[in-house]
């Protein structure tokens, strides 16, 4: 018997192997095998088992780990799609595939001593001290605990309760200990809510789907566009609900990890308490190595059968598999940045036309992409224009800023409205969210003399000033250096440095001083120092502790607290005139989506969006939650120029730390591509020229974009081109499939 194996070593093509006789029944497609390399052992996946292999002399396998395969048929067969389709080998599909946890040869189990209490001794019972029994007495009530648990409830030694089993009285034994992120939290159960109408149809859409596993590719997608408030998360809860009662799971995505306690605690409230209890796995990658292991394989050995995560769920191994839910469907986060790079999305779609199962892709702002596939018929269009319960939709108001500068003479961070409205909203005792998508106190300091402008040495981009640790910082290498005293410029000297631009630490220190009354808090990645930091401040607010909320986009999406009245976006041209044909669309489902977080409650809501060009289409839009007035009016300019969703990219960029090097690598790779794909009528080539962040990291970056309306057969071919071209030594080439980020 022969086994095709695929190394964890990078090396791009699969290797025969022979299968020993005595370890036949165990090698199957999807097992983790390892097999001799050169001089060497190294780990291996089985890909295939082929009847005979074209090479006469083969090497058996030397051990196979585990019982059983790590790897179903269909996963396995989505692991080849995403090589071929994303431009990469099967082995770095198959590290995205399959955890590093779960790839190791060491079993990554956790093994604890565990103390249980023996049943009562016949006859005279063996003596005791007080302090025995005391001890013995909490081990019975345990029936069983931890052996460090007991030690630490009683303040005892090992050697004492050795004493006790030595007496007949408990037993001490090695036993898995599997290791939970959410133990010990108090989840307060929850019944399943009445849907309106536009929820009811929906739902009957889907658990149809669910139901029939035969049905049409395209008509088991679906695209439930629901506006913010329209109770997109019950359909899902019931959706789900339905797949178990046909003895099916689910995977639900989750676009962020700071999205994820909150969806994890909705989840476990409705589904992991009560007689039908189902337990709920996590996988994101906040877990720690141990946590991840122990959740993969409480979904693999069938006992989660619900799996909520970000992007890397989406190849968690449920069987069967009857539903998928993309929350946020049109967020980036759902792109990976490294190789392999898929989007969790396509490759949700893909799953489940290879598992014939349902497909749910919910947002209040679909991606364009998403939307014209419904529009073109190749998804089904689900609609939830109204919120739940009958609730409006929050009031939205732009604030032209330039003539708030002119009265306030100078561009200002708050406009008097916006500080009139909060300080009703304390009056009242209702809460404010403030947004802005900017760290830190200011985007960069400079000299008002010379105009010195502290700039990072390994990136083309400006230093970040952070007020609390008094420290110049790059957002994209993470450099850091000491504010300096004076102008660094030799000819200059001046002695003091202007802050030009906000960020939230400001926009924290100004409220401070405007509302000295407000508990305030802010909500970023530099406030957030521990795991638990982001479930304790939501907490807080969802109590009442905290009155203004100021954050970044953690804040702008999924999260539901009835007493948020008031919203203000700070900044909302800050992502408008990026480099990037997506930047508008992007403004638009960020405002439409941070102004959903109002008037959740029995108080209507208020949105003040403050802005510099207040007439652009996208904030227009998103003022009268007109989605499908941005989209009509965006497409057109992206058929014009072969945009997606009208035509397909794909972006290949060029690195290294000579920039004259890379430069000519590309122009050599162009050529290349030109001759290669003379016959590709479908293409257009545009550039090589400097990516919009030409250096970063202190590599210099230059980018060609391919567009065409083919991209299967444009990706075959780039891998051929690829496999063929030569690059000078420390040059380096990524190719990003249908990229969602252009820098």
């Amino acid at each position: 018997m022969i086994a095709r194996v695929t190394l964890d070593i990078a090396v791009r093509k699969e290797f025969d192997y022979l299968i020993p006789e005595e370890i036949k029944d165990q090698v199957q497609v999807g097992s983790r095998v390892k097999v001799p390399f050169g001089p060497r052992e190294v780990l291996a996946t089985v890909t295939a088992l082929p009847e005979k292999s074209s090479y006469s002399k083969l090497r058996p396998i030397s051990k196979v780990l585990g019982r059983n395969p790590l790897l179903t048929g269909r996963v396995l067969q989505l692991a080849r799609w995403i090589a071929e389709y994303y431009c990469c080998s099967l082995e770095v599909a198959l590290k995205s595939v399959l955890p590093e946890s779960v790839r190791q040869e060491r079993s990554g189990w956790r093994e604890r001593l565990f103390v249980r209490a023996c049943a009562a001794p016949q006859g005279a019972s063996p003596k005791l001290t007080d302090r025995q029994g005391e001890i013995l007495k909490v081990v019975r009530e345990w029936h069983e605990l931890p052996l460090q648990e007991l030690l630490k409830l009683t303040g005892t030694t090992k050697a004492t309760v050795k004493r006790l089993e030595d007496k007949g009285l408990v037993t001490i034994s090695h036993r898995v200990s599997e290791r939970d992120p959410y133990a010990g939290e108090q989840i307060l159960p929850t019944t399943p809510l009445t849907l309106n109408d536009e929820q009811a149809r929906a739902l009957a859409a889907i658990n149809t789907v669910i139901d029939n596993d035969s049905g049409s590719a395209p008509g088991r997608t679906f695209l439930l566009h629901g506006v913010t408030g329209s109770g997109k998360t019950e359909v899902y809860l019931q959706a789900i609900a339905h797949a178990l009662e046909q003895g099916s799971g689910a995977i639900v995505l989750v676009p962020e990890i700071s999205l994820t306690p909150q969806t994890v605690e909705r989840f476990k409230a409705r589904f992991s308490s009560g007689p039908s209890k189902t337990l709920v796995a996590v996988l994101h990658s906040q877990l720690s190595t141990g946590e991840r292991h122990d959740e993969w394989h409480k979904i693999r050995e069938g006992r989660a059968r619900i799996v909520i995560g970000a992007r890397s769920a989406i190849f968690a191994p449920v069987e069967p598999l009857g539903l998928i839910i993309v929350d946020e469907e049109h967020e980036t986060s759902y792109k990976q940045e490294e190789a392999p790079r898929y989007h969790a999305r396509d490759v949700a779609v893909l799953r489940g036309q290879l598992e014939q199962t349902a497909v749910v892709l919910g947002s209040a702002t679909p991606s364009l992409e998403s939307y014209a596939n419904a529009k073109r018929g190749k998804y089904r269009l689900l609609e939830m224009p109204s919120r739940a319960d009958e609730k409006k939709m929050p009031l939205v108001r732009v604030v032209d800023m330039r003539s708030e500068a002119r009265k306030q003479k100078g561009p200002p961070i708050f406009s008097i409205k916006l500080v009139e409205a909060m300080r009703q909203r304390l009056e009242r005792h209702e809460q404010t969210l403030l947004f802005l998508n900017r760290r830190g106190y200011a985007s960069s300091v400079q000299c008002p003399l010379c105009g010195y402008v502290a700039g990072c040495p390994h990136c083309s981009v400006s230093l970040t000033y952070h007020l609390h640790k008094e420290r110049l910082c790059c957002h994209i290498c993470g450099y850091e250096e000491r504010v300096p005293g004076t102008c660094p410029s030799s000819e200059c000297g001046q002695s003091s440095l202007h802050h030009i631009g906000l960020g939230t630490e400001r926009v924290e220190r100004t409220l401070q001083k405007l509302l000295p009354q407000a508990r305030i808090k802010r909500m970023d990645s530099d406030a957030l120092k521990r795991k638990s930091d982001y479930r304790r401040i939501l907490s807080d607010f969802r109590v009442g502790k905290i009155d203004i909320l100021v954050g970044t986009q953690m804040i702008a999406k999924g999260l539901h607290f009835p007493n948020v009245t008031l919203v203000g976006i700070i900044y909302a041209d800050l992502g408008l005139h990026m480099a990037d044909f997506r930047a508008g669309e992007r403004t638009f489902q960020l405002l439409t989506q941070v102004a959903g977080r109002a008037g959740r409650g029995d108080v209507e809501g208020e949105v003040f969006v403050q802005s510099f060009t207040p007439s652009h289409p996208a904030i227009q839009h998103a003022r009268r939650h007109d989605f499908v007035g941005f989209y009509e009016q965006e497409m057109e300019f992206r058929s014009e120029l072969g945009y997606p969703p009208d035509g397909r990219i794909a972006m290949l960029t060029l690195k290294g730390r000579s920039e004259d090097k890379v430069s000519f690598s590309a122009d050599h790779l162009k050529s290349q591509l030109e001759t290669e794909c003379a016959g590709f009528s479908d293409l257009r080539i545009a550039g090589p020229a400097p990516a919009p962040l030409v250096k970063a990291e202190s590599f210099f970056r230059y980018q060609l974009m391919l567009r065409t309306r083919k991209m299967s057969q444009l990706s075959r071919l780039l891998a051929d081109v690829i496999a063929s071209v030569k690059f000078p030594e420390a040059v380096t080439l990524a190719i990003d499939i249908d990229p969602v980020n252009l820098a």
